[in-house]
């Protein structure tokens, strides 16, 4: 796209899956419910995917799009059949753990929510950096995107829209996920910004990983009304009042706006259950319009393809089911092919 800035990338991420070396332990605040929320990211076998358990009532939620229950100023999690269980704001430390290249984990909360920490991904990254990885040998399956699938919405030229087509092929070009975004807030310190990023463990960690969520100053006082941001703070969040960042330390990048919608989206995508071989591009994007792209891909069967090593039953019907292994592994095979 036209005007994007471009950073510096790496070649696409792949090989083994991988998990945590060892279990790690954290205590912060939730965004939303202002609690103190206990957290522990601990180690799962391989083929397990990532999966969030609820100490406290004994639920056990897989990382997948289709239990998106609510995506109103954060992603939640449920359980099916419209039941009370949830966990929320599962964004962060989904695109630290998709940024990082984890395939099986297991995030333990005792509340209802994640907790926010800084309000980016960095500290859930330093807190997977400190428990170490570690690397089965079984291979990693990835999802990649046949044509082109966009959702909308609003209407006129300022409707919102998220897309995901194939990338580019050819020789010396490595399979990888792209992203690209523009966000547009008029009458705002935060204007228009444009990014787009290859995402690979390394401009993840340098280009959207330290990227905090923000809010509008005039919104504060109407979401707290409403029980939500009872946590939130010049300390976990960026404020903008009007041309003004109420926050003394100012902002850790010009566009730190734009990276951190690019940080929702590596996170709200690795819902999928698999690394995204394609492009995202987006205008005014977010959790909403995410989710629902997801959906939609997994909706249209000529939409992509997953190539899964041949120990893992994921077909589209069953995917992402408990991801247990069933055989020794063998060589990769195509489980979802255009009609």
């Amino acid at each position: 796209m036209d005007g994007y800035q471009s950073i510096a990338m790496l070649a696409g991420s792949g090989g083994m899956r991988r998990t945590l070396r060892a279990p790690i332990g954290c205590v912060g605040i939730g965004l939303h419910s202002g609690s103190k929320v206990r957290m522990t990211l601990r180690p799962a076998a391989p083929g397990a995917g990532i999966r969030f358990r609820r100490t406290d009532i004994g639920i056990e939620i897989p990382a997948r799009y289709d239990y998106v229950v609510d995506t109103r100023l954060c992603t939640a999690l449920g359980t099916p059949g419209g039941g009370s269980a949830r966990i929320g704001t599962i964004e962060h430390v989904m695109a630290a753990l998709a940024g990082a290249g984890v395939h099986d984990a297991v995030i333990e909360v005792d509340a209802a929510e994640v907790p926010i920490l800084d309000g980016s991904a960095r500290d859930f990254l330093f807190l997977l950096d400190s428990a170490g990885y570690s690397e089965s040998a079984l291979p990693v399956g990835v999802l990649e995107i046949l044509k082109p699938v966009r959702v909308t919405e609003g209407e006129g030229p300022d409707a919102a829209w998220a897309e995901l087509r194939p990338t580019q092929s050819g020789p010396g070009w490595s399979a990888a996920f792209e992203a690209a975004l523009t966000i547009d807030f008029p009458n705002t310190a935060i204007g228009r910004q444009s990014l787009a990023v290859r995402i690979t463990p390394d401009t993840f960690r340098h280009a959207l990983a330290d990227a905090r969520t923000f809010t509008l100053a005039e919104d504060v006082t109407r979401l707290r009304a409403a029980g939500l941001a009872r946590g939130g703070s010049l300390v976990n969040a960026v404020v903008v009042d009007g041309p003004m960042i109420l926050n003394p330390t100012g902002l850790r990048s010009a566009d730190e706006f734009v990276r951190h919608k690019l940080l929702d989206v590596v996170g709200d995508l690795a819902l999928a259950g698999y690394p995204i071989t394609g492009r995202f591009s987006g205008y005014r994007s977010g959790h909403a319009l995410n989710n629902r792209l997801l959906r939609a891909v997994f909706a249209d069967q000529s939409a992509f393809r997953v190539v899964e090593p041949d120990w893992v039953d994921a077909s589209p019907s069953s995917r992402g089911a408990d991801y247990l292994p069933a055989r020794a592994p063998a060589k990769a095979r195509v489980l979802a092919t255009a009609a």
